[in-house]
């Protein structure tokens, strides 16, 4: 679980990633990224309906994500807000490749601490 203040929640701040954000994209997962004004960088995680109409599953694949995500957040740069949404495709990886991908992406963003 990715603790409070490193989420992403109201739907204003959803509004300015999307609007300004910068995307990035990396097989069956798209980033999008964009400067705060924070000490520290907060997350959202969008798994579509479109991936699975399983609850179970698409909640397996954020639990996933939050869990790569906190193990790794001091490699990541801070005053960030990014959202990571979920391509049709990913629901058949596992989660190495899923970890993976998701390293691959955040170095082509240039998201991680040298």
């Amino acid at each position: 679980m990715l603790l409070k203040i490193n989420r992403l929640k109201k739907r204003s701040d959803f509004d300015w990633v999307f609007k300004r954000g910068l995307k990035f994209k990396e097989d069956f997962l798209s980033l999008k990224v964009v400067k705060n004004n924070l000490k520290h960088s907060r997350f959202a995680f969008i798994v579509s309906q479109k991936i699975s109409k399983k609850a179970t599953l698409r909640n397996k694949i954020k639990r996933g994500l939050r869990m790569i995500i906190r193990v790794n957040l001091q490699k990541i740069k801070k005053g960030l807000d990014i959202i990571l949404v979920v391509n049709s495709g990913l629901e058949k990886k596992d989660f190495w490749e899923l970890e993976e991908i998701l390293y691959t992406l955040f170095k082509k963003a240039n998201l991680l601490q040298k």
